[in-house]
């Protein structure tokens, strides 16, 4: 691996702080940071009072299968979310992970043979993690633009044949991240026919699944698309945490379901790597899990700082509401990275420039001429936010 971590590209907010060097931002204007996908809206106390209950479990080593309670509670979320009809075993389809960031990471390093001259599938743009995964593990990364000409959906039937016999793992993030575009049950029954015509395994992100607009129309997950084609779950995992949907980002707490024969090796490498997840963690989880109407508020929250951001944002830039997640995508209409680095030069407001999230493949960068911008901050922030944004584009236009 020593020599693989020279492919490695620098993670994208270290580019950030490199674009952002020598640069002084006015003294009066306090920064507001809309760069990083973290949470800060007010952990639920219900969750934070088992945490601290839980404490007494300091003295315990975890073991890398769960907790029971913990694995139920999962599954029992996974059912109620999902509409499963009760087919989760969490004895053997559930494994704890120390948030999705950690577990997308290494199941690569599970999965992969690096003398396979593997192909590791990835929307682009993607979160780095995908990317650094495949490297790692010996794989080579095979980037599918997602631009608006393909829905902000990677266009699976444009891909060769010749690809999907080499592809080993595709990573699908639905919600995406970060265009907030969501794949309904049709476009993940393409998927799902896909890896079962070439024997490859799909790993989906979908952190960002308790997060979007319509109450009445949760974005689909991969399970349950298995579940309404009559398909088992076998060469398919979903990963999930409890950072976004309940504004936990710094208990690192997760999961991984789905196949069993795929879940029972990542649970032997996982014992050997050591990444259990603590006994206090488990057991506030399961709190979390258990409780629905918390992600309902915090969905609410959101939505009010989309409705009102985007009045003072859509006069002046191209940017609609995403389908699900907390991010904006908007096209800058020119260079991502001079929009950014001006905009904290002039307003204190750090946003991440689009093409740090992507890859040329041959047909430019698709993040190019866009900047992720994330309303994790308060409501009064983001409006103070949207509203300098405003400013900073009407003083380049004028």
């Amino acid at each position: 691996m020593q020599s693989r971590l020279a492919t490695l590209q620098p993670y994208p907010f270290e580019r950030l702080s490199r674009l952002h060097a020598g640069l002084t931002p006015p003294q009066h204007l306090d920064q507001i940071p809309l760069s990083i996908g973290e949470p800060k809206h007010t952990p639920p106390g219900f969750v934070l009072e088992a945490l601290v209950n839980a404490l007494g479990d300091l003295g315990t080593y975890p073991s890398t299968g769960g907790l029971p309670a913990f694995r139920s509670a999962v599954a029992r979320w996974l059912d109620r979310r999902f509409q499963l009809g009760g087919a989760i075993d969490p004895e053997r389809m559930v494994l704890p992970v120390n948030g999705t960031r950690e577990a997308l990471f290494s199941f690569a390093q599970c999965l992969i043979e690096p003398s396979d001259d593997a192909l590791v599938a990835m929307p682009n743009p993607f979160y780095q993690i995908y990317e650094g995964a495949a490297l790692l593990a010996g794989a080579t990364p095979y980037f599918l633009d997602t631009t608006a000409s393909t829905g902000f959906l990677p266009d699976l039937a444009a891909v060769p044949a010749k690809v999907w016999q080499r592809c080993r793992l595709l990573y699908l993030c639905s919600p995406g991240n970060p265009t907030g575009t969501v794949a309904d049950e049709r476009y993940l029954a393409q998927a799902l026919a896909l890896a079962d015509r070439y024997d490859f395994v799909i790993a989906a992100d979908e952190c960002y699944a308790d997060i979007y607009r319509n109450e009445a129309a949760p974005p689909a997950g991969l399970l349950g698309a298995c579940r309404r084609l009559g398909r088992s779950f076998e060469q398919v995992l979903v990963f999930h945490s409890l950072s976004k949907r309940s504004s936990l980002p710094g208990l690192r707490s997760g999961f991984v379901a789905g196949d069993p024969v795929l879940l029972e090796r990542f649970r032997l490498y996982r014992t050997y790597h050591g990444c259990a997840l603590p006994v206090h963690v488990q057991k506030a989880s399961i709190a979390a899990w258990e409780d629905d109407a918390h992600a309902v508020d915090n969905r609410a929250l959101y939505r009010e700082k989309f409705a009102a951001v985007l009045p003072i944002l859509t006069p002046v830039l191209n940017v609609t509401a995403p389908e699900a997640s907390f991010y904006l995508w908007p096209d800058v209409g020119g260079n991502d990275e001079v929009f950014a680095r001006d905009l904290y030069a002039t307003q204190n407001v750090i946003v991440l420039p689009g093409s740090y999230l992507g890859r040329d493949a041959g047909h430019g960068n698709p993040g190019a001429g866009r900047v992720r911008i994330s309303l994790v901050a308060s409501l009064d922030r983001c409006i103070e936010a949207a509203n300098r944004i405003r400013r900073f584009i009407e003083s380049r236009t004028s």
